[in-house]
């Protein structure tokens, strides 16, 4: 099988995601840290990073299983922090929708943000791409991107085990929460989206479980769809 050319859409995508490895290189290194500081081995870190390969949830999973929180509710919280990803998908399918079966679930499994973000914008400047370039230039896109998260975890995995078990690391869990969110607030509806999540969240702490950051998180995707629609009006 010849390999791919330089100017080809594989390496188009490898060079529009590259950047991303500014935000992946140091978020899976404190995440294989954290997880290893919460009681987790190296195995059991790299397959939590492999199997869920989703940044944001891995952290809130990791916080509630530090709390001790019923596995389902740990799962449900996973969920909702990830529910992004079913308005990811819509808007990939009329780009992806024709690829085999086999293709579909391997672009399913590598679709996070930063392919996303990069293979939207690419689809939507070239149109007159075909399929086949298409799903070339998104697994160019994945290829900077998820095999370097599995790495870096496995790295801050080895770390953290050489880490004495005396050191507080808590106090960086929320840190890297501030610094994932803060790029993401690009739009006023983004903004009160995180306004009312983050008001909700404190008036329903008394809910046990943690399920006060659930309702809090619906009551922010709710504001922050209602903001959006009035504004769009």
């Amino acid at each position: 099988m010849p390999l791919p050319s330089r100017n080809s859409d594989y390496w188009q995508g490898v060079r529009a995601a590259s950047p991303f490895l500014l935000v992946i290189a140091p978020f899976g290194t404190l995440f294989g840290v954290l997880a290893t500081e919460a009681g987790l081995n190296i195995f059991e870190t790299l397959t939590f990073s492999v199997v869920v390969i989703a940044g944001a949830a891995q952290f809130v999973s990791l916080q509630l299983l530090q709390e001790h929180v019923p596995a389902l509710i740990v799962l449900a919280s996973a969920l909702a922090v990830n529910l992004r990803m079913a308005m990811y998908s819509a808007a990939i399918t009329p780009h992806l929708g024709g690829l085999p079966l086999w293709k579909r679930a391997l672009s399913a499994y590598f679709l996070i943000d930063q392919t996303y973000a990069a293979s939207a914008l690419n689809f939507e400047r070239h149109p007159e791409k075909t399929l086949a370039q298409k799903f070339a230039f998104f697994m160019g896109t994945m290829t900077p991107t998820c095999p370097p998260w599995y790495g870096f975890t496995l790295l801050g995995a080895w770390l953290g085990e050489a880490v004495p078990g005396d050191v507080g690391l808590d106090f960086a869990l929320p840190i890297a929460f501030l610094a994932m969110i803060a790029p993401a607030l690009r739009s006023g509806a983004h903004v009160v989206a995180a306004l009312v999540a983050t008001v909700g969240a404190l008036l329903l702490a008394w809910m046990p479980y943690n399920l006060g950051v659930l309702c809090a998180a619906a009551l922010g995707m709710i504001a922050g769809a209602e903001t959006e629609r009035r504004m769009a009006r």
